[in-house]
C-alpha cells in the first residue's frame, strides 16, 4: 500500500539507445523522487538471457546503481517482469535493490485498488504467441536454456528478436488491420482477468500504444490505462516518445516525458 506511485513500461533499455537510457536515468532523479513507489510493469531491458549474463556489463550495472540510489533515497521500486526480460531474477533485483511483482498483481495506491499487469498475456488473437509464451515460460525450458553458455543464449534472443520484428513489419505493411487485433488485448481476455481479481481500474503496457479505455462486458465495467513505450534514440523515423502515469490522492494522470 503506497499513498503515490508513478508507473512506467517497455523502455527496451540496451546500450545502442544512450538518449533513452539518458532520459531514464533523469527520471529516476526527476519524477521518480516525489512519488512513494516506482513500478515499473515489464521491459525494462531489450532483452535479458539470465542474471549471470549481464553481471559484468557496465551498461547493466550502471542501470542497477541508479535504480538502486533511487530506492535508497526512500523509493521502493518494483519490477514485474515482460516479455523480454522475464528472465531477469533475484540476483540482479537484489543488486537494483528491487522487489519482483507476479504478473498479474493487484496493489493498492492511493487508497485504490488497481490491477496491474505488463499485458502480452492479454493478447489472446495471437495463438501462436500464446503458445511460444507458454513454452518459454515453463520452469523446465527455462532452467535448460540457462545452463546454456552465455553467447549461445544471446545468439538465440537476438534471432528471436529479429524474426519478431520482420513478422510485425510484414504484417504492418501488408495487412495493419489484423496487426492492430493480433498486437492488442481483447475484450475478452481482459474481461476474464477484471473478474477473477475483481479489480475495475487496470494499467499494463507491451502494445505501444498509450491510451484511456473505459470498456464493458456481461454486466461488469472498468477503465484501462495503457502505457506508452519509450524512444528516444529515433528522431529520423519515429517522434521521441515515453510517458508515466502518477496516481496520488488528486487522482491518475499521464505524464508526457519528452523535453519541451
Amino acid at each position: 500500500m503506497h499513498a503515490s506511485a508513478i508507473l512506467i513500461s517497455d523502455l527496451h533499455l540496451t546500450p545502442s539507445m544512450p538518449r533513452t537510457a539518458e532520459r531514464f536515468f533523469e527520471f529516476l532523479e526527476k519524477e521518480a523522487r516525489s512519488h512513494e513507489a516506482l513500478i515499473i510493469l515489464g521491459d525494462l531491458f531489450e532483452f535479458w538471457v539470465g542474471d549471470d549474463a549481464k553481471a559484468r556489463s557496465p551498461f547493466h550495472q550502471a542501470v542497477a546503481k541508479a535504480i538502486k540510489a533511487l530506492s535508497q533515497s526512500g523509493t521502493k521500486v518494483y519490477f514485474m517482469p515482460g516479455n523480454r526480460d522475464f528472465l531477469l531474477g533475484q540476483q540482479y533485483a537484489q543488486k537494483a535493490q528491487m522487489s519482483i511483482l507476479n504478473d498479474p498483481q493487484v496493489m493498492v495506491i492511493a487508497e485504490q485498488a488497481w490491477l496491474l499487469t505488463h499485458g502480452d498475456a492479454l493478447c489472446t488473437a495471437d495463438s501462436n504467441y500464446q503458445l511460444f509464451r507458454k513454452v518459454v515460460r515453463s520452469q523446465f525450458v527455462q532452467k535448460l536454456f540457462l545452463l546454456l553458455p552465455t553467447f549461445l543464449r544471446v545468439r538465440i534472443a537476438s534471432s528471436l528478436r529479429s524474426k519478431s520484428t520482420a513478422k510485425y513489419q510484414r504484417t504492418q505493411k501488408f495487412t495493419p488491420e489484423i496487426n492492430q487485433v493480433k498486437g492488442d488485448v481483447t475484450l475478452n481476455a481482459t474481461a476474464a482477468l477484471v473478474a477473477s481479481l475483481e479489480c475495475p481500474r487496470m494499467i499494463h503496457g507491451h502494445t505501444h500504444r498509450p491510451a484511456y479505455h473505459q470498456e464493458k462486458s456481461d454486466g461488469q465495467s472498468w477503465e484501462r490505462w495503457v502505457l506508452s513505450d519509450w524512444d528516444f534514440d529515433h528522431p529520423e523515423t519515429v517522434l521521441p516518445k515515453g510517458n508515466a502515469l502518477s496516481i496520488t490522492s488528486e487522482g491518475i494522470r499521464s505524464l508526457d516525458l519528452v523535453r519541451a
